[in-house]
């Protein structure tokens, strides 16, 4: 799958690592991924160790659907994140980086006042396979 991906000056730049557009061949499969927390699976609990370790465990969540999915982390084209803290933007941003590999997919960042089982921080996305 090949993104290609839009840029304009006309429209503000990105203010952490992803694209204003990103835009697919018509031909594969789009697949639409709910929701993750940080969730460990094996227990179902919340980790609860820091707001870091829950961002860590939610994309993990969000990269074994997309596996189970058959696609790969280079194949999201479309990623929102939603925080109970919009100071924790930064934070999150860094993480995302460093799991997410260029060239990003668009994003939205949302702020919240909740999220299931009081997770500070959840990621869906949309994949093309």
């Amino acid at each position: 799958m090949s993104k290609q991906i839009i840029h304009t000056d006309a429209a503000p730049a990105a203010v952490g690592p992803y694209s204003q557009a990103v835009a697919v061949p018509a031909s594969g499969k789009t697949v639409y991924l709910s929701g993750q927390i940080g969730l460990a699976p094996a227990t179902g609990e919340l980790v609860t160790a820091s707001f870091e370790a829950q961002v860590r465990q939610a994309f993990a969540n969000m990269e074994a659907v997309v596996r189970q999915a058959g696609g790969t982390l280079d194949q999201v084209v479309k990623l929102t994140l939603f925080l109970t803290d919009l100071s924790k933007f930064g934070t999150a941003n860094e993480i995302m980086a460093q799991i997410i590999p260029q060239p990003f997919p668009a994003r939205s960042t949302v702020g919240v006042a909740a999220l299931p089982k009081g997770a500070e921080f959840e990621v869906e996305a949309v994949l093309v396979i």
